[in-house]
């Protein structure tokens, strides 16, 4: 594919996720003007839908739209790290979703709220899968 189409596919492809993104937030529950976070976005639903559930689901659909592209123009061969397997840029997200997920239950059960901590430690730990492992 020529470079225009895939600055086309990448408009479309954000605008699209702006475009979710605004309904999320437009669907977030108000009173007076004031919006309500984490109050039920779909009252009395089977799940509690809140905003930051609806985020956490709508960043992870993202970041697979985002790896698939990635993998589609800029296809890879498989990397030997620290681990000593061979992993691609989606097992690397794979490994980083699940030790962020471990670091936050662990934070959660040592430590409690807030959460501030864990997604920096996080955030440092998806550096390093993506860099070394």
């Amino acid at each position: 594919m020529t470079a225009a189409r895939w600055t086309g596919i990448y408009a479309a492809l954000t605008l699209a996720m702006a475009s979710i993104l605004g309904v999320l937030i437009w669907y977030v529950p108000r009173e007076d003007g004031e919006m309500l976070w984490f109050d039920p976005m779909i009252p009395g639903g089977w799940m509690a839908w809140t905003f930051p559930v609806a985020l956490f689901f709508f960043i992870i659909a993202c970041l697979l739209i985002l790896f698939t592209l990635l993998a589609i123009r800029y296809p890879e061969t498989p990397r030997r790290g620290v681990l000593r397997i061979e992993t691609t840029r989606g097992d690397r997200l794979f490994i980083t979703l699940l030790g962020s997920a471990f670091i936050n239950l662990g934070w959660l059960f040592f430590f409690g709220a807030p959460l501030t901590w864990p997604l920096i430690l996080s955030l440092l730990y998806a550096v390093a899968v993506f860099r070394w492992v």
